[in-house]
């Protein structure tokens, strides 16, 4: 039998408790430390009946975990992965892999050079769902995908913006809500090659975007249009109608519709429409939901992490995937400055 995988969690907050509550329970890994710097972090992992530690450097000077789970705050994401990368230790890093694009690079760049994985947390990927839809497309049952309109519409309350870096520059919903989104697009419909964007902050006049418009373009033709906002009272988003997150609402609505020449997809509950005899506006509609097996993603998530580690696959979401995901935000903000179309390098 294989020995479960040492698994360390760096960040004790809202998704670092998540992952430690998902090692904790998982036979293929055992948790192995938490490490975070703040009294919570230190009674997390005594709660968790594990060792805690400040810092890496003081976490690595005892015991040395076989991957680390980096849940840090957005701005330390590149030093963690880099002390892990030194100390040749797999990482998976939350999103956004970085703050900017070139630490992002610079980061891979260490990670392929002296050839240790590195993976970035868009979960979302390992949804069942999302792997059953990817099938459809590639299927070509819909034909040739021309159109794809992705929606995040949803209410944040008063009291949320308390907390004065949620009114700044940059944690707006186009970095910490789109680019989900934006992750889940690329995953469906590969490279996205330019975008042109407009964002408005005309109810609260925060120094942050609270909407936002986005016209996408992707290396295969397929045309989208994405449209954010978090000062909406409405259910279409990902959070509303998936219930991947049970502390969410559910809505039987769609946050994706996919158009292709031969039928269309609704996301998430994978009704397939087509014309049955004749494709034609004139014709009745034959609507096909798809079942699947739902997963939680974040279990799945670090299941596949541990083979990764043990070598037995490569990562379904790559550091360097991760990094392509974030050049593309960093264009639409790009765009919605200057107001014009920007290429994504």
């Amino acid at each position: 039998m294989t020995a479960p995988v040492k698994l360390a969690v760096l960040g004790a907050g809202l998704i670092g408790k998540r992952h430690i509550e998902h090692v904790a329970r998982e036979p293929d890994a055992v948790l192995s430390a938490v490490v975070d710097p703040t009294p919570a972090g230190e009674a997390i992992a005594r709660e968790a009946g594990v060792q805690w530690f400040a810092s890496f450097a003081d976490m690595i000077a005892v015991d040395r975990p076989d991957g680390i789970i980096v849940a840090t705050p957005n701005q330390v994401h590149v030093k963690n992965g880099l002390e892990a990368i030194e100390a040749g230790i797999p990482a998976l890093i939350e999103k956004p892999i970085a703050d900017d694009i070139a630490s992002g690079e610079r980061m891979i760049a260490a990670a392929q050079a002296k050839g240790v994985p590195i993976l970035t947390g868009h979960h979302r990927r390992h949804n069942p769902m999302m792997r059953k839809a990817k099938d459809i497309i590639d299927s070509g049952r819909l034909g040739r995908v021309l159109v794809v309109n992705a929606m995040f519409w949803l209410f944040k309350p008063d009291d949320y913006f308390d907390i004065d870096w949620r009114r700044q520059a940059g944690a707006g919903p186009v970095f910490l809500n789109l680019i989900h989104d934006i992750d889940n697009l690329r995953y469906l419909f590969g490279n996205i090659t330019a975008v042109q964007a407009r964002e408005s902050n005309a109810v609260r006049g925060n120094a942050v975007e609270e909407t936002a418009v986005i016209l996408i373009e992707f290396e295969n033709g397929v045309l989208a249009t994405a449209s954010v906002s978090d000062a909406v009272v409405a259910p279409w988003s990902w959070e509303m109608t998936t219930g991947e997150n049970p502390v969410y609402p559910k809505a039987d609505e769609a946050c994706y519709v996919i158009g292709g020449t031969h039928g269309s997809l609704a996301i998430p509950s994978l009704d397939v429409w087509r014309n049955p005899a004749k494709r034609s506006w004139w014709e009745p509609f034959e609507k096909e939901r798809v079942e699947y097996e739902p997963q939680d993603p974040l279990v799945l998530q670090i299941r596949q992490f541990c083979k990764v580690i043990r070598g037995e696959e490569q990562p379904l979401v790559s550091g360097l995937e991760g990094l392509q995901t974030l050049k593309v935000i960093d264009a639409v903000k790009r765009s919605a400055k200057s107001a014009e179309r920007v290429l994504v390098s």
